[in-house]
């Protein structure tokens, strides 16, 4: 009977260490960990993106309370995006050594408060963009979160192809950037999509490739992961980089960014080519980083360049 009675506090006794646990951290700790959950590392390039698309919907001046309440509305949805994203995965974080050590995972963090989180700065994300840009804006930042969640994340787990489909998330807030300065998609608007869309490939795969040992343990379904010889990975890294190429010259040549943007991306898409071909001939882990390093350094590059063309 005693027993029985000890084996049923376990649990409790369990919780209560937890919970002691959560409440023993200062308030500095208990901060980094909900920033940490907001990924502030994509957030930011998130929030980047869209600066971008405002910059080349912009040609005539930049609008700075309308800039002002696009990047703080982006930044919130990418933010509460990243916060869900970290719930959604939390058991698969636990079996990765990478992400083993995550708020989620870890137990510094309480589920049900990181979700209620999570939710606030989405929603508040959509509020402030419908009354404060337009309701475009609004509705692309809803349908990026929609589709992060709720199609990409689980896919990661069933299909090679979920790198590809969520490149459609990954680019909509570029877009969104657009339709904030002039109220409606346009070729500017497409054409930063599309250039965001490419950007992503070699940048996730690279990431992927490096990781893909803690990515099969996690049962997620990259490609380095299901076709371990890395020929597909290799030939969608080059083929993204060389797309990127053109198509980051089209807002040059539909008037939305001038000639100083115009030459300085090509040879930085060249450069990021080059990395991939440099991956495809040696496929280690060092040169998957150097392909990522360079990745990370091409957006605000980009961003620099239109901001110089801007102000010239």
């Amino acid at each position: 009977m005693s027993q029985s009675s000890n084996r049923s506090s376990e649990p409790a006794t369990a919780v209560s260490a937890s919970d002691r646990a959560i409440r023993s951290r200062s308030v500095g700790e208990a901060l980094w960990d909900y920033l940490v959950l907001a990924k502030p590392e994509i957030s930011s390039v998130v929030t980047m993106s869209a600066f971008a698309g405002f910059l080349l919907g912009s040609p005539a001046g930049l609008d700075g309370w309308t800039l002002l309440w696009t990047m703080l509305g982006v930044a919130l949805c990418a933010g509460g995006v990243g916060v869900l994203n970290h719930v959604l995965e939390r058991r698969y974080d636990a079996q990765m050594k990478r992400t083993a050590d995550r708020p989620l995972p870890a137990g510094r963090v309480d589920t049900d408060r990181a979700r209620t989180f999570g939710i606030l700065l989405a929603c508040a994300a959509v509020g402030l963009l419908c009354p404060l840009v337009n309701v475009i804006t609004a509705v692309i930042a809803a349908l990026t979160a929609a589709l992060y969640l709720f199609v990409y994340t689980p896919l990661k787990r069933v299909t090679k192809w979920n790198t590809l489909i969520g490149t459609v998330p990954g680019a909509l807030p570029a877009l969104g950037g657009y339709t904030a300065a002039t109220g409606q998609p346009g070729p500017g608007g497409w054409a930063v999509f599309g250039i965001l869309a490419c950007w992503q490939m070699p940048h996730f795969l690279s990431l992927a490739w490096m990781y893909r040992n803690d990515y099969s343990r996690g049962d997620y379904a990259m490609l380095p992961v299901v076709e371990p010889d890395g020929d597909s990975t290799a030939a969608q890294m080059i083929g993204f980089a060389a797309l990127l190429i053109p198509l980051s010259v089209l807002p040059t040549l539909v008037g939305s960014a001038g000639w100083i943007y115009g030459a300085g991306v090509v040879p930085l898409g060249l450069w990021f080519l080059w990395t991939t071909i440099v991956f495809n001939g040696e496929r280690t882990g060092q040169k998957a980083r150097r392909v990522l390093k360079v990745s990370v350094l091409y957006v605000p590059a980009l961003v620099a360049l239109l901001m110089v063309d801007w102000f010239v």
